[in-house]
């Protein structure tokens, strides 16, 4: 099987999949360039409320594949960024599903999506120090805002692994599952988030992420929406709301 990043789209759910077994699922430089313009696509889907990314098997993602990437340092770690940065500014909430292993390139893109959820094998490694890479400033930021700088400096600094249960504690994943149990929660999780105010997502995760000339946009949509009136009448009728408003 050649590398690649496949996707399906299950009801409101679209989930993207890391495919390069043969190294544990790294990221080749054309998994990288094609992860911004297959997001794109999956954001402009009416039907996609959710984005689930993972990887095939046992890992989640190995990083990048080093093989691939002899050219430019700089390119490399552009085309990670580009990749990085495009998952972050999905308009719509994104979760990482992870096994295995989740290694330099593979933790930038779990920590670019909202919410990440791992199996209790995992193992979580933020690796440039081992190659001599600078990483870069966005990332850095990024890491720092879920772990906290002593957290983030120990894993810049050395390079080690750590495993499922410092990352929870940590705060770099949110919940750990039994082996078992990792494909339902998602399941389960996923249907919650498909059934919530898109509209609430959307702002919400805007402002999150520290967006701050957008109060005035959010308060309009809120207005022209209808989801707050729909959202009290079903909690006053007993009923689920059947929210309007999209993205």
């Amino acid at each position: 099987m050649d590398p690649e990043l496949s996707h399906q789209v299950t009801g409101a759910v679209a989930t993207v999949v890391i495919r390069n077994p043969a190294k544990r699922n790294a990221m080749t430089a054309a998994m990288w360039r094609s992860l911004p313009p297959l997001l794109a696509e999956l954001a402009a889907d009416p039907r996609v409320r959710a984005l689930v990314l993972t990887g095939e098997g046992g890992t989640f993602c190995a990083g990048a594949d080093i093989s691939s990437l002899r050219g430019s340092a700089a390119e490399a770690q552009s085309l990670a960024v580009a990749a990085e940065e495009a998952l972050a500014a999905f308009p719509k909430p994104t979760l990482a599903a992870v096994r295995g292993h989740c290694v330099g390139g593979g933790a930038q893109l779990a920590a670019a999506c909202d919410l990440r959820l791992a199996r209790e094998d995992a193992l979580f490694g933020v690796t440039p120090a081992r190659l001599g890479i600078v990483y870069p400033a966005s990332s850095t930021r990024r890491l720092v805002s879920l772990v906290g700088p002593a957290t983030a400096k120990y894993l810049l600094f050395t390079a080690e692994l750590i495993d499922a249960g410092r990352a929870l504690r940590t705060g770099l994943v949110d919940e750990v599952l039994p082996e078992d149990a990792l494909d339902a929660r998602i399941a389960a999780l996923t249907g919650v988030l498909v059934a919530r105010s898109q509209l609430t997502q959307a702002a919400a995760k805007e402002f999150v992420n520290g967006r701050t000339d957008r109060d005035a946009h959010w308060s309009e949509q809120a207005r022209g929406s209808g989801d707050t009136a729909e959202g009290v009448a079903a909690f006053l009728e007993r009923r689920q709301p059947r929210f309007s408003w999209t993205a």
